[in-house]
């Protein structure tokens, strides 16, 4: 299932480690594709997107 999100806080390399880090933290088989000049994240889990919108908003990376 892909899960897309606009995370606006996330502007540069490191937000994209820290992303994800967090990611991979909550489903360590989780495939990530980032765009950060469109802030977008598709992510390819089994996990409903709920948990990973948490996670992210925790470390900072509220989801728009």
């Amino acid at each position: 299932m892909a899960i897309e999100l606009k995370l606006p806080t996330m502007t540069c390399g490191h937000c994209v480690k820290s992303v994800t880090a967090t990611v991979q933290k909550v489903d360590p088989q989780a495939k990530l594709t980032v765009d950060l000049p469109s802030h977008q994240v598709t992510i390819e889990s089994s996990k409903p997107k709920d948990v990973f919108t948490q996670a992210l908003a925790i470390e900072g990376y509220a989801a728009a």
